[in-house]
């Protein structure tokens, strides 16, 4: 398990929904080392990753090191006029994704970028646009749940019936900041977005995936600096409470101090309470007892059930986006579900109270 969240790529059994060329895809801007998750999914579900482009020859240089085989393009136009190219996947700085995705998909090819996908309105107003215009998919790679095996099988689960109704969705997402390695723009937040919008994007969207949520409201939000005095612009702790359009519940908080001791980056997990049952998921570690991640805690009618999920799962977004981008379906993640999960951390990070120790 990595112990930085910024480079935590998962990998997992490669599970081919495409046949060898049948959906070639491209990388670019590697600002955030999300990338290799993203097109470590993409790959072991069938794509072909056929270029990559980034004006950083160095980490053109480490992302070829991951991915050997796919072609360095001179330019990002180059990609764009390959018509060949099917999805373009993108870890740009955050405030640079939208701009990024919009040229994606006027050049009539579908975008995967990673999370936050937004940091203004007026950029998310302006894709609901392109989107419109164009047809194409603005898609957005909320790890958290994507790439987790416990969550993915807790999705099921729900759908399954094993807890009745979600009515109550709780969520932690402790972070390990190793400021030294961090690039500039992580620090200014016109760049990043701030905590709720950034890292609290993917609690956000768990709580409308879990809880079968369409809308919802920010009932109260907060942040603040509370111990990095050399990075003022930061904030190093938010939470959110929510209700949703069904009358579900949302309590989530987020920061950048998990200790030195964890053998991982972030102790994240989730605390799923329905009317017949609850779930909790460890995600990466389960502390003090397992340095493994996935583990899965169910209660419901039927007793105690503690699932050890890593490896057993798999992640079958990534298949089911790459037969979406092919059958213009929506089974992988609606668009207005992508749209709405980033409304609403906008929503959060304008609306909070800032607050200090």
């Amino acid at each position: 398990m990595s112990k930085d969240g910024m480079n935590y790529a998962p990998k997992g059994k490669p599970n081919p929904v495409v046949k060898e060329g049948e959906f070639p895809v491209a990388a670019a801007a590697l600002d955030h080392g999300h990338i290799n998750g993203m097109c470590n999914g993409l790959v072991e579900a069938g794509a072909t990753l056929k270029w990559v482009y980034d004006p950083d020859p160095e980490k053109v240089k480490e992302f070829v090191e991951q991915f050997p085989g796919v072609q360095i393009a001179d330019s990002l136009e180059q990609i764009l006029h390959d018509e060949s190219i099917k999805l373009v996947a993108g870890a740009a700085i955050p405030s640079e994704r939208s701009a990024l995705g919009n040229k994606v998909m006027e050049a009539g090819k579908d975008y995967f970028t990673d999370k936050t996908p937004f940091t203004t309105k007026a950029q998310l107003e302006e894709t609901k646009l392109v989107v419109e215009r164009t047809g194409q998919k603005y898609m957005v790679y909320f790890s958290e749940r994507l790439h987790v095996e416990g969550a993915v099988f807790a999705g099921d689960l729900i759908k399954d019936g094993a807890i009745g109704n979600v009515i109550q969705v709780t969520g932690f997402g402790p972070h390990r900041l190793n400021a030294s390695s961090r690039p500039e723009w992580f620090f200014t937040k016109e760049q990043y977005g701030g905590i709720l919008c950034d890292i609290g994007s993917h609690q956000i969207e768990q709580f409308l995936y879990f809880a079968g949520c369409e809308d919802a409201e920010i009932l109260h939000s907060k942040v603040g600096n509370y111990n990095n005095p050399d990075h003022p612009e930061l904030e190093d702790y938010g939470d959110a409470t929510l209700r949703g359009d069904n009358g579900a519940t949302q309590i989530f908080k987020v920061d950048w101090f998990t200790p030195e001791g964890l053998s991982t980056w972030g102790d994240g997990r989730t605390f799923i309470t329905g009317t017949e049952g609850t779930i909790e998921i460890r995600k990466y570690v389960d502390v003090a007892r397992a340095e493994s991640g996935d583990h899965l805690y169910l209660v419901n009618k039927d007793g105690e059930k503690h699932y050890e999920l890593s490896g057993k799962v798999g992640f079958p977004f990534f298949g089911e986006l790459i037969k979406d981008c092919i059958n213009r379906t929506e089974k992988a993640m609606s668009q207005a579900h992508a749209f709405k999960a980033a409304e609403l951390c906008l929503q959060a990070q304008e609306q909070a109270v800032v607050v200090t120790k």
